[in-house]
């Protein structure tokens, strides 16, 4: 049996006047979703553990089959994994996002214009954090360059440490007076903060940048720290060897954590616009060269619905059916047994621009074992199918086939 879990980051929402109070799921044009939704599966599940924030990490931890109440230790150490940096036992990981800030002189009175500096490029981003590198590297801390506009630093010795930080996706177009780092040893995370403002402002990268009309990178954000992972090899616990095939290293580290083969594309970009037919393809040759299971992730309709846009967030979910869906559906075929599961981690309501924990809507399709289901995916017919109450839960499900 041959497993593919299809998680489209942020895809779920809520109904929009815009789109004729429809969300972005049930307005799209989706015909293969529409194809298989009569013979699956369709009900909803809730990622997102009582008392756990919504975030990616916890969510596609929690999908993914491991309990975040047993394996959880913060957002930036998985993506510390991914980008090959030993963290000691007692470092500490924080995402380093590159931001676009207003121009008031007082750093607590700018604004969060832009949480991804205008989904900056992983080109553009690496010379930037170079320079933050050497300008601000000490004892302390130190800058790794990720992909676009997420990045790692890690704090040296800090166990313990338990500063107050805030997403940036969670404060778009707010003051960030009330959402600046605060308890245990914050003022060496503002400190830092604040001096990139000085090394970044006038950086050739960013100067170039406004003259095209694009947002600079301004400041970095300090956020989502975090100590060391260990996690249960999925192989011991589900008795299959598996990939994960994504752009964004949160989850290529949750993955290798988990011991699951990391697979990048080119192309693949962690954005709005991504290469979604060379992650399908990616994900099915995954399976063909004998992987069990395979964990492909599309981030693109979680950036849109932080941007707040609808119609960029129909688009996503549009190329997710025919780019990414549609190759999967025919290349099925060549498999005599295939198990398919589509679901967000969390929704990310464009109304709000940051995730929330209500439970998501899936959908699982068994090429052999149809079922008989609505004749559409969406929020509201999953609201009418079969509730589970954890990710671990309705992986074990997935991969049993037995409910």
């Amino acid at each position: 049996m041959k497993h593919l879990l299809l998680l489209t980051d942020g895809m779920a929402d809520y109904k929009i006047p815009l789109l004729g109070n429809k969300t972005p799921l049930q307005y799209a044009k989706t015909p293969n979703m529409d194809a298989i939704a009569p013979h699956s599966k369709v009900g909803m599940v809730h990622t997102i553990p009582e008392g756990y924030p919504p975030g990616s990490d916890v969510a596609n931890m929690s999908v993914m089959g491991y309990a975040p109440q047993n394996y959880y230790t913060g957002r930036s150490p998985l993506e510390a994994v991914s980008l090959g940096v030993d963290l000691g036992s007692a470092d500490l990981a924080l995402r380093c996002n590159l931001v676009t800030l207003s121009e008031e002189k007082d750093y607590s009175e700018k604004t969060m214009l832009d949480y991804s500096a205008g989904e900056i490029s992983t080109e553009e981003s690496a010379q930037l954090v170079a320079a933050l590198q050497a300008e601000l590297n000490s004892n302390l801390f130190a800058f790794h360059p990720g992909i676009s506009y997420r990045h790692l630093t890690v704090w040296k010795d800090a166990m313990g440490k338990t500063p107050v930080l805030t997403p940036p996706h969670d404060i778009s177009d707010r003051k960030i007076k009330d959402y600046l780092p605060s308890g245990d040893d914050a003022n060496h995370i503002l400190d830092l903060m604040q001096r990139s403002e000085k090394i970044l402002r006038n950086h050739p990268i960013n100067i170039a940048r406004e003259e095209k009309g694009l947002h600079p990178a301004t400041s970095i954000w300090l956020w989502g720290e975090g100590s060391r992972p260990s996690l249960d090899a999925f192989n011991d616990k589900y008795d299959l060897d598996g990939a994960v095939v994504c752009a964004v290293d949160l989850v290529r580290g949750l993955g290798i954590c988990a011991g699951l083969t990391p697979v990048s594309v080119e192309g693949g970009t962690g954005a709005v616009k991504t290469n979604f037919a060379g992650k399908a393809k990616a994900a099915i040759d995954q399976l063909k060269q004998g992987k069990d299971f395979v964990y492909l992730h599309i981030e693109s309709p979680d950036e849109a619905g932080h941007q707040g846009e609808p119609q960029t967030k129909v688009w996503s979910i549009e190329q997710i059916d025919q780019e990414v869906l549609g190759y999967i559906l025919t290349e099925m075929a060549s498999f005599d047994d295939f198990r398919l599961m589509i679901l967000p981690d969390h929704p990310t309501p464009l109304s709000l621009k940051t995730h929330t924990s209500e439970p998501v809507p899936f959908m699982i399709y068994d090429k052999n074992h149809p079922e008989e289901g609505p004749t559409q995916y969406n929020e509201e017919t999953a609201a009418n199918g079969p509730f589970i109450s954890s990710g671990p839960e309705l992986l074990r499900k997935f991969l049993s086939g037995k409910w």
